[in-house]
């Protein structure tokens, strides 16, 4: 192996750092690398390349479960939740959340918010899925199924984020939880 200048040898020493790991990982008996910058024989990276494929598409199809993973139901309602507070029924908002969004504030603190809202963003013009989370906890401040979800969101005058809280009860998901974060509103 020929020897790297300086910058070029750092630049490698990560690759062959994780080749050697990997290496020890598929096969235990083979050699072991003595050294960080000696990187494996060329016969021998058949194995290592599919264990290292395997592991990539097994990633790319986690993450790809995870982004279309919302239930109908759930979807549905975020789309009644919205479409209520576009309409300004704050008062259908906050008597069909969950009794989390309650405990939280009073009818009147929840109507200005949304009013708040609407004064300064205006009207949700589009939103696009940022995350998705699902949750099942036996206790804590959620205790339940619930499912909090991120959308990057155009409204009418400004960009924001927009979070909902959702949790299961009793075969119904309900609000708990409303977020939005946009410098817009600090305006």
């Amino acid at each position: 192996m020929t020897s790297l200048p300086g910058a070029a040898r750092l630049r490698r020493l990560p690759l062959a750092t994780f080749f050697c790991l990997l290496r020890r990982l598929v096969d235990a008996s083979s050699s072991t690398c003595t050294r960080l910058r000696e990187l494996p024989p060329r016969g021998s990276c058949s194995k290592l390349l599919v264990v290292t494929a395997l592991l990539f598409l097994t990633t790319a199809c986690t993450l790809k479960a995870g982004r279309r993973g919302i239930p109908p139901e759930v979807d549905s309602a975020i789309g009644t939740v919205t479409d209520d507070i576009t309409e300004g029924r704050y008062e259908k908002v906050y008597n069909e959340a969950a009794d989390e969004w309650r405990h939280d504030a009073t009818l009147e603190q929840s109507n200005a918010v949304f009013v708040t809202l609407k004064n300064k963003l205006g009207k949700v013009e589009n939103r696009a899925l940022h995350s998705a989370s699902e949750e099942h906890n036996s206790g804590g401040r959620l205790p339940g199924h619930s499912f909090v979800i991120a959308y990057q969101t155009k409204f009418e005058r400004g960009d924001g984020m927009e979070t909902f809280t959702l949790v299961e009860r009793d075969g119904h998901w309900l609000l708990a939880g409303y977020f939005v974060n946009s410098t817009s509103l600090k305006q």
